[in-house]
């Protein structure tokens, strides 16, 4: 784990806000002149604390407004079954999480699509296809309550 001071947590919160603020505008809001600022950064950076920059676009007004929670069952839970499964998986755009979890299935996934006709032809085209899936069990988002990115940094 990696040591955090409080200006380190001031920084990275701005950052996971907007990380589009710029070195000055950051050293502004926390007091610190431009080269700490950037050298602190860096070495987030370096040190793995900040992995990308990213923009986070709105689904809905791309036209994906449906959310599903797929829960994944394989036919056997073994090395090789998991790796063919977790390759295969990372080769579909649709999928935005695949966690692989504990408990009475093996795997947690969050797809998008436009709409249910769309994530039926995925369903059956893309994921019960690839090999060793035994039981998918689909669940639909009526409401999405919260949406973060933000990681506590308490």
């Amino acid at each position: 784990m990696v040591q955090l001071d409080a200006i380190d947590h001031k920084i990275l919160a701005l950052l996971q806000e907007n990380s589009r603020l710029t070195i000055q505008e950051i050293g502004q809001r926390i007091n610190l002149s431009k080269t700490p600022v950037h050298e602190r950064i860096k070495r987030l950076e370096r040190e793995g604390v900040i992995d990308r920059y990213v923009s986070i676009l709105d689904k809905k007004k791309l036209g994906n407004i449906l959310m599903v929670y797929c829960q994944v069952t394989l036919d056997r839970q073994t090395r090789d079954a998991f790796a063919e499964f977790e390759a295969a998986v990372r080769g579909l755009p649709e999928v935005l999480e695949c966690n692989r979890v504990s408990g009475s299935f093996d795997y947690l996934l969050k797809i998008i699509s436009r709409d249910m006709e769309t994530y039926n032809r995925f369903h059956q085209d893309q994921l019960s296809v690839i090999p060793g899936t035994l039981h998918i069990s689909s669940f639909f988002v009526m409401s999405e309550v919260k949406n973060s990115t933000v990681v506590p940094l308490g």
